[in-house]
Formats: structure tokens, sequence, C-alpha cells
């Protein structure tokens, strides 16, 4: 049994290696939990294994705490990377300097430069946006501004508006069809009760179209997107569809009779009828319901 009063039972052995000094005021690392004696109590002198556990845990604690006057808590996620003002020259996200992030236009700021109007926010596109959506009251507006004046171009060149009007009678319009198949270009190979005969136009600012119109069958089980290809390239319209994401480069179909947009995966025989007209339309955006409702 050891003595009350023995030296070893006071105090704590270092527990740096090689060292296992007896320290009547040792000291505790914040971030591996391990005791030390006076020469080794620093994190490099005792080589931690956890070195910077502290200092980080103490930065999260920091950054939880709301900012005075920013009605903001600094963010966590600031990764160290410049302060997001072009003047600025501060490096954030490190632990004596965390940064600040703008939800608003999705950047990260010096404490300085944190505040809206100190960064200029109000004119800067945040980064990742979407594309503003244009509500769809606008996009058949600009749906049906593009046909009335690819119309009237039509109502200028001929002479005549457009769309045609129907046949009166039903022997009208079968004489109308017997007339294009007469001379609507397409597969030859293609069997008669498959085909689908069209009458095709591409408006004038689409592309500059060597052939502006002309007249064509395809396969009733195609899709319209097939269709709107073969069409491009008969009358020469370039078509980026494949090689583009803006909308404003996207060719769409416009079907005269339906007075819509078509959609790329609407089957031919569903959606149009011999003696059809199409129009080649570019950026007028996606497929709309009804609109021409005269």
């Amino acid at each position: 049994m050891h003595d009350r009063h023995d030296a070893t039972l006071v105090g704590t052995h270092c527990q740096y290696e090689y060292c296992n000094q007896l320290d009547f005021l040792p000291f505790r690392c914040q971030s591996c939990d391990h005791t030390f004696c006076l020469d080794h109590r620093t994190e490099t002198s005792h080589k931690c294994t956890k070195a910077g556990a502290w200092a980080e845990r103490k930065r999260k604690a920091q950054l939880a705490q709301p900012v005075i006057g920013a009605g903001k808590t600094l963010n966590d996620r600031v990764s160290q990377k410049p302060c997001a003002s072009p003047a600025c020259k501060t490096t954030v996200g490190t632990s004596l300097t965390p940064g600040v992030h703008c939800s608003s236009c999705n950047r990260d700021y010096c404490l300085k430069h944190r505040l809206k109007e100190e960064h200029d926010c109000k004119n800067l596109v945040p980064i990742g946006a979407r594309p503003i959506q244009i509500d769809v009251a606008q996009k058949t507006k600009s749906v049906m501004d593009r046909f009335k004046a690819w119309g009237t171009k039509q109502k200028e060149q001929a002479g005549r508006a457009l769309p045609k009007p129907k046949p009166s009678s039903a022997a009208a319009r079968v004489a109308a069809v017997n007339q294009l198949k007469k001379t609507a270009k397409g597969d030859a190979k293609l069997a008669p009760e498959k085909r689908i005969y069209l009458k095709v136009e591409a408006e004038a600012e689409t592309a500059k179209a060597k052939f502006p119109k002309g007249e064509f069958f395809y396969s009733q089980d195609w899709v319209v997107g097939r269709v709107l290809d073969a069409a491009a390239k008969s009358l020469q319209v370039q078509n980026v569809n494949n090689q583009s994401a803006k909308e404003e480069d996207k060719l769409r179909v416009f079907h005269v009779e339906g007075g819509r947009v078509l959609e790329f995966n609407e089957k031919v025989g569903s959606a149009l009828q011999s003696g059809n007209t199409i129009v080649l339309l570019r950026g007028v955006g996606p497929a709309q319901e009804d609109l021409i409702t005269m």
C-alpha cells in the first residue's frame, strides 16, 4: 500500500511519448483531451493527433452567433475564398475572418461587405439562378405575335391572308388533299395508308431558309419531333434543338388548324390530318393549348 503522502499520488504524468514527467499543474489539450507538462502543453510540442480540433469547435460556436446589425448568421459552409466584392482582397472562411453568405445573390462576403447595400446586391444576378420564367399568358402572347407577324409577311408576299380558310365542304377538302398528294414529297417506300400529307412553311425570321415552304408527306407513326427534323432539313432551316438548351434557339412546330404549338412527343397521326399546315417557329416557348380560339 502506498503512503498517502507519496508524491506519485499527487499531480499527473505527461502523456507525451518519452516524457512521462510528473507535473503538479498539468495542462489538458482541448483537441486530443490528453494531459501534458508545461514543456509539451501546445499542440505542436506534443504533436497532437487532433491538431486544430479545438480551434474548429470554437470557430463553429462563433459562426452560430448572430452578427450585430446584419440580420443574418455567419454561414458555417463558407469555405476559404476571397470576398465576393470585386474591390475587396480579404480572404473569408478562416478562423479569424469568417464569411457571411448572402442568400439573395448567393455569394460570400467579409464583414465589411456583408450588407446588401455594401455589395450592390440588387444589381447582381444570383449565382446558380434559373432563367426567369415567363408566365403562360406572356408565352401565349409571344406565340401569337410571332404567328401574326408570319401571317402578315406571307400576306405581303402572296397577296393573301394566312392561314388559308378551310374548304367549306367535305368534297372540297378531299379535292384539296388529292391535289396535295400529287405534289407532296417524301419517302416513296412509305405505305400510302401510313402517309399524312402536310403543307410546311418556315417563318421568315426562323432562319434563312433556302426553301421557305413545301409540301411533304410523313408517317402517321412518327412523333412531331421527327417531323420537325425532317421538315427543317427539307427547307434547309438551321436546327440546333439537340445542341442548345436555350428556348430562344429551339424550333417548334405550330399547327395552323389546331391553333397551337405541338409537343415534340405527340404522334403525327393523332395531332395532324392530311391537308393541314404546319409552321416552323423559333423561340416561341414550350407547347401551349388553344392559342387560337377564334
